[in-house]
């Protein structure tokens, strides 16, 4: 079968062969290699997996709409495979069927459609591209190479969870990826308005670059999967912008529940427009797996005269996220309520942030239900968790059993809960009631460690729910948010990392982690590109940030941040002092607090003054490139070396009409740069607007 599109492409499909045969792309052939079109899964009684591919079929026949494959060997041989690909819209759409004919199995997942395109570029470069993944808020992977030797690389997701997967709704959160090449580009958007759970990654294989999207099916034994949604293919230009693009229009016609753009939206506070300065440290201790003791941040009220000084340096408005914080002990959910040290110290620390026109949030740690913590001794809820028979709540593997949680072990131990269960909804709901009734706060980061939002995988044949995961934990969570939303209508939530797609209507401003994303690519706005019209986040704790090199790189963090319409933050030592990220256990090392402070000083002031229109509630739009060249850094997780441009900049539409691209320097001296054809001068540790 042969599909011709308008957009330069030209799919050429064996269906009796199980592969893709080309792929042309502007007349050049971009498949490398035969890889089987699809793989499946299927799971037993006793949760054992099997695997089998278009190749293994004995039947393999094209049909009038694509291709059937059955006679599979052992333990395949009822399962059926159907094919589609049609033409539509300028694209290819791709459709799948697996059947596995007998009430003794299930199909878990399939990876489809599957094609092996070029090695990236870093390994070769004559004819390699880049990976664009909505990993982290946005990705380009030029090297499997420096992926694959990180914990950010390929994996199969397997249960008991953990938190790197290339999965949606979590560390991926929009369901879509692209192969760019610096002439074209092929788009690969699975067009799914329920927004089931699905893997989005690629792998290297050979001299080549395997795509694989999975889709996991979320059905019980015996039933038919049927994807009612395409996998939909087109070609673009090598331009991240251009794929961004097609997925957003795909997006704003298929919203999910609850999302609003900003300007519609009434419940939102009056601060979510202020831009706050988000101010976040630890009260216990000064990293994650340090003794546990009060700092000098507390009593709660010890850190006022810090957070004076930082409100007055960078004329501010500041949202307090504090750390370590609960009663019970540090990233050990659960139980939060009430606060170490007492409701009434924390109370009074809350009311004199608000005396100052200020907010006070707090981390939480997600659906985790903590045996006992590795920071604090005493705390090992084991006999409430076996009273109340909270096992029959925690999500369990394919075998019928509950594993420990592989979810920050180094703080706790214990299982991962599973929202959709009635014991699972039930023990989340009331550990988190005090919380939402008592507290007062503006803002609650009610999901760190379950990033985007997601659940993790729970296989239990009794909770309610098909015994694989699937569409039906994006129901769950959109529920139980959407439940959590009403019960505290002031308080806004978030989660690790931004909110994944489905959930942009319940978790409204969340912990952007793109410096995650040094590790393995370069960091793009991919994320405020589909969505800042409907929510905004916080540049986050930059966890892991350890960019080191000649120049410390806070400000260029910052300056990213910002020109991506993000809320700025500082973390801060327990004595106070600006950290570069979260975790920092070198206090010799720190940035220079004066660049620091100016820099944000400056950027909250033209955010106020020209900047509001696109970036508080903007549309982005493709930017005109910036001519500044580029400073580099090595992190110290290697010997790696990376770049960042000396200035940082985006475009956008204003809700008028009005179009500017905004560049931001992180630099102490005036940048001459070329904006497009203009000749330009972005003062020093600034911002400039330059009108379109």
């Amino acid at each position: 079968m042969r599909i011709c599109t308008d957009t330069g492409m030209i799919l050429s499909v064996d269906f009796s062969a199980g592969h893709i045969t080309s792929l042309l792309i502007n007349g050049t052939e971009r498949v490398i290699a035969h890889t089987p079109l699809f793989r499946v899964r299927l799971r037993d009684g006793a949760g054992q997996a099997y695997h089998c591919t278009a190749y293994e079929a004995g039947t393999r026949a094209e049909t009038e709409f694509g291709g059937l494959y059955c006679d599979f060997p052992a333990p395949f041989e009822e399962l059926t495979v159907t094919v589609t690909l049609s033409e539509a819209d300028g694209g290819a759409c791709w459709g799948i069927s697996a059947t596995p004919n007998t009430k003794d199995a299930f199909v878990e997942w399939v990876d489809f459609p599957r094609v092996t395109l070029p090695d990236l570029k870093r390994e070769n470069p004559k004819t390699g591209g880049e990976i664009l993944l909505p990993y982290n808020e946005g990705i380009l992977v030029s090297s499997h190479l420096e992926r694959d030797c990180t914990d950010f690389r390929f994996w199969e997701p397997e249960y008991p969870s953990i938190g790197c997967y290339s999965l949606f709704p979590n560390m991926i959160s929009s369901q879509m990826m692209a192969y760019l090449w610096k002439d074209a580009g092929l788009y690969i958007g699975i067009h799914d308005p329920e927004r089931g759970v699905k893997s989005l990654d690629f792998f290297r294989d050979g001299d080549g670059t395997t795509m694989q999207p999975r889709l996991f099916c979320g059905i019980d034994f015996g039933e038919t999967f049927t994807t009612d949604y395409p996998v939909v293919w087109k070609a673009t230009d090598g331009r991240w912008e251009s794929a961004a693009e097609i997925y957003r229009a795909w997006f704003e016609g298929h919203l999910p529940p609850k999302a609003k753009k900003v300007v519609e939206d009434a419940t939102l506070p009056a601060w979510y427009e202020d831009s706050p300065l988000i101010v976040t440290y630890p009260v216990r201790g000064w990293h994650d797996t340090d003794v546990m003791d009060p700092n000098p941040m507390f009593p709660y009220t010890n850190a006022l005269p810090v957070l004076d000084s930082i409100r007055k340096a960078t004329e501010s408005r500041l949202m307090v996220i504090l750390m370590h914080w609960e009663g019970t002990a540090p990233w050990a959910p659960p139980f939060v309520w009430p606060p170490y040290g007492g409701a009434e110290s924390f109370t009074q620390f809350r009311d004199a942030l608000h005396g100052q026109g200020d907010m006070l949030g707090v981390y939480c740690s997600g659906f985790g239900y903590t045996t006992k913590s590795r920071l604090v001794d005493d705390y090992a809820p084991v006999d409430y968790y076996e009273k109340n028979g909270l096992a029959a709540g925690m999500c369990s593997g394919p075998d019928g059993k509950v594993a420990i949680s592989k979810i920050c072990t180094a703080q706790r131990e214990g299982y991962d809960v599973c929202p959709a269960s009635p014991v699972g909804r039930k023990l989340l709901d009331e550990a988190y009631a005090p919380l939402f009734e008592e507290s007062g706060l503006d803002y609650v980061q009610i999901l760190d460690q379950n990033h985007g939002g997601g659940q993790y995988f729970c296989y239990a044949k009794d909770h309610g729910h098909p015994p694989a995961p699937g569409a039906w934990m994006t129901g769950a969570m959109q529920d139980m948010l959407s439940g959590w939303n009403e019960k505290a209508p002031s308080m806004l939530f978030g989660c690790e990392s931004a909110a994944a797609e489905p959930f942009i209507g319940n978790l409204r401003f969340s912990d952007n982690r793109f410096e995650l994303n040094y590790f393995t690519g370069r960091p793009v706005p991919l994320y405020a590109y589909l969505y800042h019209e409907y929510l905004r986040n916080f540049m986050g704790n930059q966890v892991c940030g350890d960019l080191r090199g000649e120049y410390e790189t806070l400000t260029h963090r910052i300056a990213y941040s910002f020109s991506a319409g993000d809320c700025m933050t500082l973390v801060l030592s327990p004595d106070g002092r600006i950290q570069s990220y979260w975790g920092q256990r070198d206090l010799s090392d720190l940035p220079d607090e004066g660049k620091v402070l100016t820099l944000i000083r400056n950027l909250t002031r033209f955010y106020r003054e020209e900047g509001k229109p696109y970036l508080y509630a903007g549309r982005m739009i493709p930017a005109l490139p910036v001519d500044c060249g580029e400073r580099a850094f090595i992190g110290n997780w290697g010997t790696r070396s990376f770049t960042m441009p000396f200035l940082h900049s985006t475009a956008w539409e204003a809700g008028d009409g009005r179009r500017a691209q905004i560049v931001v320097n992180p630099e102490d001296r005036d940048m001459n740069c070329r904006v497009g054809d203009a000749e330009v001068t972005v003062p020093a540790l600034g911002a400039l607007l330059v009108e379109l």
